[in-house]
């Protein structure tokens, strides 16, 4: 009972508070900065806010400025001085002449950012702080119908939303600055090998057509259902990420969202493809000696692959985005895949659902521009595509495809006409249409094709690839690669 009374008694003192952080001089500074001259407000709009303010004051001051200067009206001690009369808590500070002093006191308007970003971080600070104290608080309030993993969630939330708050906005920046990136990335391509502008596939015909994944493209990739999207953006994911681990100054960190198949059957898919073992015998465990053995092999190879899988259901576009920064911060990141995107919800609820997949749609194409990084995003294809006598997908054939083809940087399709063809087969009687259907389907096999109808930065058209059903793995044609054979 001794040891019980004394941890009792440890546990009854108080822990000290910890300090609040904030700085009532840098405010003064950034206000009296701003109130001497309003030209500063446009550097500073968009690191802070009048919610970073400490004071409330404060925030109250910069608010009336932001808004007078919004409408070009000027913002002085003066000017400010006929909204403020009655506010009490300037008077608290010595009234109107409070305005006066900080304008007066104020040292120079080139440091204006870097109080802006201090009081940010402050706000930012003191935001953390009240959210552990709410986390606490909540912790330790055992009730039936909160567990612990949901509190756990909120709080992820919770943090996710604060980070999306710190991302700060780029503004305009002079064409010198963007034609010299054009210049270093057109350096880049010249200097790789293939002439390649972006991240390799590891599909020689579509890195010639696409000049590889480009940074800060949306690239759409869809199909209808058993056409091979997956395993087309499973088998570009693994060659980025191999060849990252062959070679660090190569590929790429790879992030794939998968809000269909979870994690397990994405890994035995990847595993399939690098250890040529059937898919279907990996599902079954009906794998002889030799096969199990690749299979083991091939795992333990790819254990240093740089692919990070995320196969959260039903995920807001908001949070894949906070999710993707935090990977890109903690592994780094290069490519991002999201299958597929109509599973993805929107931030909030719409009145239809096209406005929600355009939504969606801009989301992805944020992400892309903020990390710098392609995004390949899958999504499905309309039915009308099964009544046509061809049955080659088209853009109208996308689901709402309105914002998808207007956000999209790329959009590729992919095509098997084996698959059509396998179901079009004619009766055992019918001699002449069978040999005619065998033919076809000879000519047809191990082919599929990636159909690209939209392309912001070069040219459309249809590439050929070979396609392994068994390993669900897409890949070069043979036939197009020779060894010896130019390409230029």
């Amino acid at each position: 009972m001794s040891e019980v009374r004394a941890i009792q008694a440890r546990q009854a003192d108080p822990l000290p508070e910890p300090a609040t952080p904030y700085s009532i001089e840098a405010e003064q500074q950034l206000l009296g900065a701003i109130l001497t001259n309003n030209e500063v407000m446009d550097r500073v709009i968009q690191i802070v806010q009048s919610a970073h303010f400490y004071d409330p004051v404060h925030g109250r001051i910069f608010e009336l400025c932001r808004e007078r200067i919004g409408r070009n009206a000027l913002a002085s001690p003066v000017t400010i001085k006929a909204f403020m009369e009655d506010d009490e808590g300037l008077k608290e500070l010595g009234g109107p002449a409070y305005l006066a002093r900080i304008a007066g006191a104020a040292i120079s308007s080139y440091a204006a950012r870097d109080y802006a970003q201090m009081i940010r971080d402050f706000a930012l600070r003191r935001e953390l702080m009240q959210l552990g104290q709410d986390i606490t608080a909540r912790a330790a309030k055992v009730m039936v119908d909160d567990d612990p993993e949901e509190q756990i969630k909120s709080a992820e939330q919770s943090l996710y939303q604060m980070a999306e708050q710190g991302v700060a906005e780029r503004g305009f920046q002079s064409f010198l600055k963007a034609a010299l990136t054009a210049v270093q990335h057109a350096n880049a391509a010249y200097q790789r090998d293939g002439g390649l502008s972006g991240t390799p596939t590891g599909l020689i015909d579509l890195d010639r057509k696409l000049g590889g994944l480009s940074q800060s493209d949306l690239i759409i990739l869809a199909g209808r259902p058993s056409m091979g999207k997956t395993s087309l953006a499973t088998n570009i994911a693994f060659n980025v990420a191999k060849e990252r681990a062959r070679d660090p100054s190569q590929g790429g960190v790879v992030g794939f969202f998968s809000l269909e198949m979870s994690a397990e059957q994405l890994a035995a898919r990847i595993l399939s493809e690098a250890s040529e073992v059937p898919s279907e015998k990996i599902r079954r465990g009906d794998m002889s000696e030799e096969e199990f053995r690749r299979f083991i092999d091939a795992a333990t190879a790819l254990e240093t692959c740089p692919l990070y899988i995320d196969d959260t259901p039903a995920l807001p576009i908001h949070q894949l985005a906070a999710r993707a920064r935090k990977l890109k911060r903690t592994h780094g990141l290069d490519v991002l895949f999201v299958d597929y995107l109509q599973l993805l919800r929107a931030s909030s609820a719409k009145d239809s659902r096209v406005n929600e997949v355009s939504e969606i749609t801009q989301g992805l194409k944020a992400v892309a521009k903020e990390l710098n990084i392609p995004v390949i995003a899958l999504s499905q294809l309309s039915r009308q595509v099964e009544s046509r006598e061809d049955k080659r997908p088209q853009l109208s054939d996308l689901r709402e495809s309105g914002s998808i083809e207007q956000d999209a940087d790329i959009v590729m399709f992919v095509f098997r006409e084996e698959y059509y063809a396998e179901r079009e087969k004619p009766g055992e009687d019918d001699l002449s249409k069978m040999a005619d259907w065998q033919a076809r389907m000879e000519r047809l096999h191990g082919r599929a094709e990636v159909i690209i109808g939209k392309q912001r930065h070069g040219p459309i058209g249809t590439v050929e690839l070979s396609f392994e059903g068994q390993f669900t793995r897409f890949g070069n044609l043979e036939t197009h690669h020779a060894p010896g054979r130019n390409w230029d």
